[in-house]
């Protein structure tokens, strides 16, 4: 027998049985798992609008509400799903949990999210505030008051880009300019950002709520107290229909949200617009500049070709000519009538070419004659080496 096979005979007999491959995790672990467990900052509602704060780990949290842990993962940026009787939902960093009798914000400490949360929500929850569903159960009032909160979210952040991308805009697209402010081409740059990040979170909320329109089994799930209370659900089968009133209440936010991305969308479209009106202003103002450097070429041009007769005499040669005292008069004057000569040639070759063509002429001439014996008699004239036509005369009674 080896030394290994002794060791472990050895440890056989000392173990426990049943025990020795068994690896059951100790009150010690367990208590370890639970102190990293993360804590949620919890703000409740009940339906009065009464209002209580308090602090419970997630482990405490999920098994109180009968969910399981994944439920209070918030995975997604924007959500809403039901799970044993409750509404988990998300609106980025919103985090609700909804029941029938109560509503539970997490981690509600957020300088954006306290003003409503302190301001409008106890009050809309209590059926003071403007919403919709003051008659309907709790749920329907949470869940619009939600909803009501983040397209108002949206809304407001659309109405601070859109005057800023507007004055930026027309500043830029101004035609006088002859160049373009960098600082307000970074200012719309950073506008155009925010504006498609807006536009991605609105799809992504219209998209969730599309997706629950979809399926009427959850629709059905989202009326909580049709399922618990013996009264409302009576009412919803034989009055009201929750289930319709549900799907009313999504697609009316829906639209909205629709609405807000076609504004999105539309000042997206003005902002491509006066990008293209940008670029062609400033190809304008460089085609001028490359039109005048060309004219400036034609004449150093033409000034150097007729400045070879200067260079002829200014050689170190000596003739007849420079005897004459008019001659320097003469040569000078050839010299700037034959440079402005070419130059004014070259300029009109130039605008032939470069000059837009007209549209072509029309020559139809209309000669209503003088009436006589109760004749009117009207000709028209074309001429007949553009048309190809000749001169008709119609006589009319």
């Amino acid at each position: 027998m080896s030394l290994a096979h002794y060791f472990f005979d050895a440890i056989q007999q000392t173990a426990p049985k049943g025990r020795f491959y068994q690896h059951a995790p100790t009150e010690a672990s367990q208590a370890t798992l639970a102190s990293v467990s993360p804590v949620f900052a919890v703000m409740k509602f009940d339906k009065e609008g009464n209002t209580t704060y308090f602090e419970k780990k997630k482990t405490e949290l999920y098994q109180e509400l009968g969910l399981q842990a994944r439920d209070l993962r918030f995975q997604h940026v924007v959500s809403i799903a039901t799970r044993n009787n409750r509404i988990i939902m998300r609106m980025e960093f919103l985090k609700a949990v909804i029941t029938p009798e109560f509503l539970l914000i997490l981690d509600y400490r957020n300088l954006s999210l306290e003003p409503w949360l302190l301001n409008e929500l106890a009050s809309q929850l209590a059926g003071e505030g403007q919403l919709v569903t003051y008659s309907l159960p709790f749920e329907f009032r949470a869940i619009e008051a939600i909803l009501q909160y983040w397209i108002s979210k949206l809304q407001g952040r659309l109405n601070t880009l859109q005057p800023q991308i507007l004055e930026t805009l027309e500043a830029l697209v101004d035609p006088k300019l002859l160049s373009v402010d960098r600082s307000k081409l970074h200012v719309l740059l950073q506008n155009g950002k925010s504006l498609s990040e807006l536009e991605t979170d609105v799809k992504v909320f219209k998209e969730t709520i599309l997706e629950i329109l979809d399926e009427e089994e959850v629709i059905e799930e989202l009326c909580l107290s049709k399922w618990t209370d013996e009264q409302v659900f009576e009412e919803s089968t034989s009055g009201i229909d929750h289930a319709e009133e549900m799907e009313l209440l999504l697609e009316n936010y829906y639209r909205q949200a629709e609405d807000l991305l076609n504004e999105a969308r539309e000042l997206r479209v003005l902002i491509d617009d006066s990008e293209s009106i940008i670029f062609i202003n400033l190809d304008s103002h460089r085609n001028v500049m490359m039109r005048l450097n060309l004219q400036l070429t034609m004449g150093t041009f033409s000034v150097s070709l007729f400045g070879l007769i200067g260079v002829a005499f200014g050689m170190n040669l000596e003739s007849s000519l420079e005897e004459d005292p008019r001659i320097f008069w003469l040569v000078t004057g050839i010299m700037f009538l034959g440079s402005g000569l070419i130059w004014r040639r070259l300029l009109s070759f130039l605008g032939r070419h470069l000059d837009p063509p007209l549209p072509p002429h029309v020559p139809a001439v209309l000669k209503k004659s003088q009436p006589a014996a109760g004749k009117v008699e009207i000709k028209t004239t074309l001429k007949g080496e553009t048309f190809g036509l000749n001169r008709s005369t119609l006589t009319n009674q």
